[in-house]
């Protein structure tokens, strides 16, 4: 059975190998059609030009950005609107237009929470995204967008709250809150063990972010197996799944 296309759709430069890069690099290895969708940092950024060093590493093609500036880097795209602040129509338009163009079989992005540290950047991806899915496929929408297509799924990249304990006493800074979800709400976990040197490579080639100590930086800092422990497994939840679950048990309350 052929490896389905994969569309996904991150917050920030280097959110794409910390969240996803097993599954990224397993899909391109297979011969699998792979990309992702930045929303913000300009493309002329240094670390515009860290993501396609990221891309390449893990076979996912060349960036797509959306451009929008990064709320807590203003300089990060000059002129252009922090991401959070856009209308909302108009992030979802723009990323409606890539997965009718891209045609994904599965979208991949930031779960409710915006991962581990609850970036609102974060938080907000996983809004429009939820969107432009459902819009992608609906012809009356966005009609300049292109052709209509419906992917077949929506996987929320997560932690559950066993894998969070231990990932947060390495990766997240004291003081901080850190989200995670139920255990029983991951549907499928993903041992990226076999593509665990491009997703390492992947994620120190954010070297901006591993010289100011950044969670790349975190990442750098560790002993390999250290590395591996915390690197080899990814968690996701199939979004549509939990809508539906969701939505019965609404309707039989």
């Amino acid at each position: 059975m052929p490896v389905p296309s994969l569309l996904a759709v991150f917050a920030h430069p280097d959110d794409e190998s910390l969240s996803a890069g097993g599954v990224l690099a397993r899909h391109a290895a297979s011969g699998a059609r792979t990309a992702v969708v930045t929303a913000t940092w300009a493309e002329d950024s240094h670390r515009g030009e860290e993501l396609a060093d990221a891309l390449h590493i893990l076979g996912a093609g060349e960036p797509r950005m959306l451009g929008y500036a990064d709320a807590r880097a203003p300089l990060s795209a000059p002129g252009r609107v922090r991401f959070c602040d856009a209308p909302l129509d108009e992030s979802v338009r723009r990323l409606v237009t890539h997965i009718r163009e891209f045609r994904p079989d599965v979208v991949v992005t930031h779960d409710a929470y915006g991962g581990l540290t609850g970036h609102p950047d974060h938080a907000h991806t996983h809004r429009v995204t939820v969107l432009a899915v459902q819009a992608a496929g609906l012809d009356q929408l966005y009609p300049a967008a292109g052709a209509p297509w419906q992917p077949s799924a929506l996987y929320l990249a997560t932690h559950p709250h066993s894998a969070a304990r231990v990932l947060g006493e390495h990766l997240v800074r004291k003081g901080r809150a850190m989200y995670s979800v139920p255990d029983e709400w991951i549907t499928a976990t993903v041992d990226v063990g076999p593509w665990l040197e491009q997703k390492l490579g992947a994620v120190l080639a954010h070297r901006s972010e591993v010289e100011r100590g950044a969670l790349p930086g975190r990442i750098a800092a560790l002993p390999p197996a250290v590395q591996e422990r915390l690197l080899s497994t990814e968690w996701y939840i199939l979004h549509n799944l939990v809508s539906t679950v969701t939505a019965q048990t609404e309707l039989t309350a």
